[in-house]
């Protein structure tokens, strides 16, 4: 297994994590606990998620760990357009985020693959 750190893709979704947490610091305050709360914790599970995977000894459990991030980034795709409909979020910063989800969630998926079938 890598490093987390050295993954492309962990270092998209950490970007992601950042640009999520500043996107929603304007949310409405009565969001603080609902949207916004929702939407940092489903985009740093996509890193963290990343960074434990690559610690587990099997690939099984690194698998596993991906698929997580999967859901997490699919998660964060959904919240973001519920974010531009209920106009918390500029559309062309919401898309700009989504593209970049459907990106994260690909280079996931293509990282699952390796790890099951490479050879260490």
């Amino acid at each position: 297994m890598r490093y987390f750190k050295q993954l492309k893709v962990w270092k998209r979704a950490h970007v992601l994590a950042l640009d999520v947490y500043c996107a929603t610091s304007n949310y409405p305050t009565a969001e603080k606990y609902g949207l916004t709360s929702q939407m940092r914790r489903s985009a740093t599970s996509v890193p963290t998620n990343l960074a434990e995977g690559a610690a587990r000894h099997s690939r099984a459990d690194y698998a596993r760990f991906i698929d997580i991030a999967v859901g997490s980034v699919t998660e964060i795709e959904y919240q973001l357009i519920l974010s531009d409909d209920l106009g918390y979020l500029d559309s062309q910063r919401s898309t700009g985020l989504q593209r970049e989800c459907r990106e994260i969630r690909s280079m996931l998926l293509g990282l699952r693959s390796r790890v099951l079938t490479t050879d260490d």
